[in-house]
């Protein structure tokens, strides 16, 4: 086997006119070592980036298909996440105009089903992530929707104790007419624009008014306690009572009291007469329905005293735009 020889150096020495061999000391040897380790060093390094660069590395290869991956799942979420907020926005409404409305009660007001959810940096620390804006805009997503589902949570709860009250709740609304067919003369005037009696101009009329006899009897349309049996100006003799969850009655014109203010009554109890008191052009009762402090249509609260027939037939007298007679 070949041996490889060793390199042998000389230096020229002008004095002795001769080439003296020179022997490297250890320091020598070792920076020609050190020197040859860093040069293969470079090379090898050189090669590995240019490897790399060409040609990915292992681990890289997998870093990146797992990052893929990873915005594949967040992107599948985030339009399921906007299927979830659409199927909740269903719910929303039926809960607002359906549910919540049943029970006459007031939707969620809409600055808390819009409010924001969490503080300002909330979602700081996602951007070192991959593909940060996707995972923030979903996370958000995310957080919005359970707040929604926190406040729906809620509002279903209210409709819950709702239903269970509705028992109570049914006795307490106005349900019937205040004054019985039989006794009835006819149906002087609805709800709405009507033409005042005493100085002929058009005038928002907030109840419907009996003709009857004096002395007919006038019944609580709903259970409730008497807060006015007193003259109220304008109205005559008159009879207000607080029915509760909002629903407030009103009798006017009447003849004589049966109740005094503080007492319990109940649906269907006589509570006074029919009279010609205040403000009136002739034998009648003036009947409002006030509702969360409102005046509403009374025709719509007859619905325990009628035929499907009678009711709509008391609509379309409701809806006459005859004169008044209060």
């Amino acid at each position: 086997m070949h041996k490889m020889k060793r390199k042998v150096y000389y230096r020229y020495n002008p004095q002795t006119l001769t080439y003296e061999r020179i022997y490297p000391s250890m320091k020598d040897k070792f920076f020609t070592v050190f020197r040859h380790l860093i040069s293969g060093i470079i090379v090898g390094i050189g090669a590995l980036v240019a490897f790399v660069y060409f040609f990915g590395t292992p681990w890289g290869e997998a870093q990146k298909k797992e990052n893929l991956l990873m915005r594949t799942q967040y992107e599948v979420l985030s339009k399921r996440l906007n299927e979830a907020s659409r199927v909740l926005g269903d719910i929303q409404q039926r809960d607002d105009n359906l549910y919540r409305a049943i029970f006459h009660a007031d939707p969620i007001p809409q600055s808390i089903r819009n409010s924001g959810v969490g503080t300002p940096g909330r979602y700081d620390h996602l951007m070192e992530l991959p593909s940060p804006d996707l995972i923030i805009q979903t996370t958000k997503k995310m957080d919005y929707i359970s707040k929604q589902l926190y406040i729906q949570s809620n509002s279903f709860d209210d409709v819950l104790d709702m239903a269970k009250s509705q028992k109570d709740r049914l006795k307490h609304i106005p349900a019937i007419q205040p004054v019985s067919d039989k006794f009835l003369r006819h149906m002087a005037s609805g709800y709405g624009v009507r033409i005042d009696p005493i100085y002929g101009t058009a005038r928002f009329h907030q109840g419907m008014d009996f003709a009857a006899n004096i002395g007919t009897p006038v019944y609580a349309t709903g259970d409730g306690t008497v807060t006015l049996a007193d003259w109220k100006q304008g109205y005559g003799k008159c009879i207000m009572i607080d029915h509760g969850y909002g629903y407030e009655t009103l009798y006017a014109h009447l003849n004589e009291y049966k109740v005094r203010a503080g007492q319990k009554v109940t649906r269907g109890e006589m509570i006074g007469e029919v009279g010609n008191t205040g403000k009136s052009t002739g034998p009648h009762l003036h009947y409002e329905v006030h509702v969360r402090g409102q005046a509403d249509n009374p025709a719509k609260y007859y619905f325990m005293d009628l035929t499907p027939e009678e009711y709509d037939k008391m609509l379309q007298i409701a809806a006459n735009h005859g004169q008044v007679m209060d």
